[in-house]
Order: C-alpha cells, then sequence, then structure tokens
C-alpha cells in the first residue's frame, strides 16, 4: 500500500472557517516549579498565517511556556485552545495530533539511533517493508529545499550540535506540523542557511501555517516576524507589531532597562602585553579522526599566548568538536602533539588536562557540562572537590562548600531558589552560569570556551563576553569556537576558520572582515 507522507497537518474544516483567525489562544497559563513561578498568568495568542517572535531573557519563562503547549508540562492553571477548540494537551503525541511540531533548543533524539530512524519515530502508516528508504528519501528532499545538510545513516550521537538541531529542524518538517514552535533555530545555522529556513517559513505562513520563533537576536525579529510578545520574570510585558518597534524598545522591554549596543565594527577590546612570551596552548600539526573512523582533524597548527583570545570560526560538522575533544583528552590524536605551557599532553587523560589550570565550557551544557540531577552546590564542587579547603584528608568539607557555593551563585547572579535546587530546573542560561562560575573562579591559564552564548539573550551574552574580556585582562589565554562571526571578530585578537577539518587561514582580527569570514566558511579563501 502506498504511504502518503503528510505535507502539513489538515485541521477540520470547522477549524478552518474564515471567521476563526486564532491558531492558539493560551489564557492564564500559570506554571510552578519548587521555589519558581516559571509562567504567571500568561495570555499569549497566535494568528493563523502569522510569524510570532517570542523574546525575553533567559529564564524569563519563554521555554516553559512552549513546553506547555507541546505537551511535556501540565500548566497548574489556564487553558488553551487550539484552532478555536479548547483542548488538553496531554503529551506532545496530543500535540502533535493538532498539528503542533516543537524544535527544541535542547535536543529531544534517541542518540543510538541514526537521523532517518529519529524522523521515522511517530509517522504514522509507516510501511512494514523496508520503512526507511522512503524516510531517506524524505530526508534528501528536504534537506535539499531547506539547505541543511544532514547524513541520514549517521547515528546522532555522533552528530555535532548543529548537525543534531538541523535533525531536529528536518524532524518538524517532515512530521507535517502546522504549529511550529522553533526555539531558537539558528543559532549553529550559517546566514545562507538562516536565509534559506526563513524562506521557507514565509512559505509555511502564506499557507497558512502559523509559527512561534523564540530568538535572542532582535535582528531575526525583524527579519521574520508579524508580531511579538516579550515576557520577563514569567510574565507577557506586552505583544507588538513588529513593523512599529524598534531594537531599542525591544531591549529595553526585554530586560528592563536600557542596553548599552556595542559597534560590531569598532574594535572594542585592546590587547594586552604580558612578560611571558610562551604560549600557553601549541597545537603542532594535529591530525585526529571522528566517529565514524574518517579524518576530521587535518594537519592542524596554531598557538595561544597569554592574554590572547584565538578564535576558531566555521560552521558545526568541519572538525570543531573533534579538535576540542582532542585538546581537551576526550579524543585520541592520531598524529601531531599538543603543549599546555611547554609541557606535552598529546593523549592524556582528561584528569590530567584539566589539572593543568584548564577551564572547559563545553558545547553541550546538559550532558556534558553539568550533572543534571545533582544540586547547583554539587556542579559547582565538580572540579574542587578533592583539594583543600574543599575537603580534608578523607571528608568534604560541607560547611566551607555550602558558603562557598553561595557566594559564587550570587557572584554569577545564577537565577535559582538556593543551592541546592537540582541544576535540571535551571534554565539554558542559569545552567550556563553555573558553567562558567565552576570554570572561571579558579583563575584558569587557559579557557576552552565552545559556543560559549548558544542560546543566551542579549544581555547574558553581554555578559559572558565581559567575564572572558575580565579573564584576558589577567592574563588567560582563550580558545573561542563559535559560528557566530560577529561574535568572533568582536572578541578575538587572531582568528582562525575552519573548513573540512583544515584551518582556512589565521588573520588578525585587525584584518578581518565579516564578510572574509564568511566566504572561509564556505570554504572560498579570501585573496
Amino acid at each position: 500500500m502506498k504511504y502518503n507522507y503528510p505535507t502539513f497537518f489538515d485541521p477540520p474544516s470547522s477549524m478552518r472557517e474564515k471567521d476563526n483567525q486564532i491558531a492558539i489562544l493560551m489564557k492564564g497559563i500559570t506554571k510552578r516549579f519548587p521555589g519558581v513561578i516559571a509562567n504567571d498568568h500568561i495570555n499569549f495568542e497566535v494568528r493563523i498565517g502569522e510569524i510570532h517572535a517570542l523574546l525575553g531573557e533567559n529564564g524569563a519563562g519563554k521555554t516553559t511556556l512552549m513546553n506547555i503547549l507541546y505537551g511535556l508540562y501540565q500548566p497548574d492553571e489556564g487553558e488553551i485552545y487550539v484552532w478555536g477548540k479548547k483542548v488538553k494537551i496531554r503529551s506532545p503525541r496530543d500535540a502533535l495530533k493538532l498539528g503542533i511540531g516543537m524544535v527544541h533548543q535542547h535536543f529531544k533524539l534517541v542518540d543510538s539511533l541514526t537521523v532517518a530512524e529519529n524522523i521515522t519515530l511517530g509517522l504514522k502508516n509507516v510501511r512494514i517493508i523496508l520503512p526507511l528508504s522512503k524516510v531517506k528519501h524524505l530526508i534528501r528532499n528536504f534537506s535539499t529545499k531547506f539547505g541543511l545538510k544532514v547524513d541520514p545513516d549517521a547515528r546522532v550521537w555522533q552528530l555535532s550540535a548543529g548537525e543534531r538541531q538541523r535533525v531536529e529542524i528536518l524532524k518538524a518538517l517532515i512530521h507535517g506540523a502546522r504549529i511550529l514552535i522553533l526555539d531558537e533555530p539558528t543559532t549553529v545555522l550559517t546566514p545562507i542557511e538562516r536565509n534559506e529556513l526563513f524562506k521557507i517559513l514565509r512559505r509555511m505562513k502564506n499557507e497558512g501555517c502559523s509559527i512561534i520563533f523564540i530568538t535572542h537576536k532582535l535582528e531575526e525579529v525583524f527579519l521574520i516576524s508579524d508580531r511579538v510578545t516579550i515576557l520577563r520574570h514569567g510574565k507577557v510585558v506586552t505583544t507588538l507589531d513588529t513593523k512599529n518597534t524598534t531594537p531599542e524598545e525591544l531591549s529595553k522591554l526585554m530586560i528592563g532597562r536600557e542596553l548599552i549596543v556595542e559597534n560590531i565594527n569598532k574594535k572594542i577590546y585592546p590587547k594586552y602585553n604580558f612578560k611571558d612570551k610562551k604560549p600557553i596552548l601549541k597545537v603542532d600539526d594535529l591530525y585526529v579522526l571522528n566517529d565514524k573512523g574518517a579524518l576530521a582533524v587535518r594537519g592542524v597548527s596554531f598557538s595561544i599566548y597569554p592574554g590572547e583570545i584565538f578564535g576558531i570560526a566555521g560552521i558545526s560538522g568541519n572538525g570543531q568538536r573533534e579538535l576540542i575533544e582532542a585538546i581537551v583528552g576526550l579524543r585520541k590524536v592520531k598524529q601531531g602533539h599538543i603543549y599546555i605551557m611547554n609541557k606535552e599532553v598529546t593523549n592524556s587523560s582528561p584528569g590530567k588536562i584539566l589539572r593543568k589550570g584548564i577551564a572547559y565550557i563545553p558545547e553541550d551544557r546538559i550532558n556534558v557540562g553539568i550533572i543534571p540531577d545533582m544540586s547547583i552546590k554539587e556542579n559547582l564542587l565538580l572540579k574542587n572537590y578533592w583539594k583543600y579547603p574543599f575537603s580534608g584528608k578523607i571528608f568534604i568539607n560541607m560547611s566551607y562548600v555550602d558558603e562557598w557555593s553561595k557566594k559564587l551563585i550570587n557572584e554569577y547572579g545564577i537565577v535559582a531558589p538556593s543551592n541546592e535546587t537540582p541544576a535540571k530546573l535551571l534554565s539554558g542560561g542559569n545552567i550556563q552560569r553555573v558553567i562558567l562560575a565552576r570554570e572561571l573562579s579558579s583563575n584558569p591559564h587557559l579557557i576552552i570556551a565552545v559556543h560559549p552564548t548558544y542560546g543566551l539573550d542579549i544581555a547574558a551574552t553581554q555578559y559572558v563576553h565581559s567575564l572572558l574580556i575580565e579573564q584576558k585582562k589577567h592574563g588567560s589565554s582563550i580558545l573561542l569556537v563559535s559560528e557566530d562571526p560577529e561574535e568572533i571578530l568582536k572578541l578575538c585578537d587572531y582568528i582562525a576558520v575552519m573548513f573540512e577539518g583544515r584551518f582556512i587561514n589565521v588573520m588578525s582580527a585587525e584584518d578581518t572582515t565579516l564578510e572574509d569570514i564568511y566566504l572561509m566558511m564556505s570554504g572560498v579563501k579570501r585573496k
């Protein structure tokens, strides 16, 4: 029997009447967690055929509200109407039946399965014989259509964060979402890929689809949205027509105060000269394999000196993950050498490397950066539990740890009821602050920061940048990996662009433009 894979969810005719212009209506939505009111009597509506941006600082309640709409959380109070009908969304399956799809900031994929197998999960009426052949064909068609390159046969655990995000986008679209929730979908996309995605979203909008677009990038609000709703401290501040507002107004509404917008074309942060001219990190002719046994890093060499920020730009999947994992000891080196403070650490254990005064801010906050079920206090202690004054000869000094962790929570602005709060209950921005507090509080010699502002709002991004610059002032060396060329150009002293496992070029930031970086990210070396 031929299987007709869905293009879009088709609501019943009673839900398509012309006078019914509301696709989603959420009334009085309230959600409480221990010690926190994440959503406080929120009213939110999305019209049929509109792209609605949802703005707010990390922890403002945006993702919680959308998790309620997608059935991952149940509201403590409030009502939800979809296509004009009051509904109970008890699970994502219920949401999908209503044509609601969601692309999460933190991925919801099965690591041990392939891309095709993940996308097949949940599809109705998939044929019994060779079910994946049609799905792989769909993936290739959608990948071409969206400009989102992904290998249908790759296992999810082998993919970078950027590649996993692409799988999530493809999965939602292939499953036929007519109401599509996108939580920071462009963070790991190139400008070309982003523009292609925006074209598809506009086409979906013209066909009557409704899109909820969560972003911390004000530029994207004005590029793609019709209306914008701002959340702050779990409450709706206001909803505005995008064409009737400005970036300055939105940033003020979002954080409750004026935000200084920095000029990206102006080199704000100076270089610092330190007496010690020996490199903190030296990588010499490095070759590293990926999870499939193929070369991912091909002859990469560079050095970072005290008080320098060395940036690596590039589209995810070009060897950045394998390079960083080799430096911190999480992946074996096939050929070449790594030196930290003039001592070779090639193929040393992660523990040995990190105890040399190395701070590691990983790409994957949830699975690598924290232990979700542990408290904030315990997560802060992970790198220090073995040394004085955190522990004696046998036991951990819990009274000292308690006061120390409270001090870090205050110093790094971690929003939580107490230091005993499980890390899994924190927003993405607050999880990142926990990682920063743990890694930077020990005054490291070398900081390896991989996408440190991924998914963060404007204020939180500026906060992370200020922390890195403060560490630079004190002589730390920083290796910054980012897919945001503006971030790389603003912060770094030297910039390398990685493409297909190699450095296209290594340049002084002063002699580099955004256009140069964009071209090299596509594999074109500047003249």
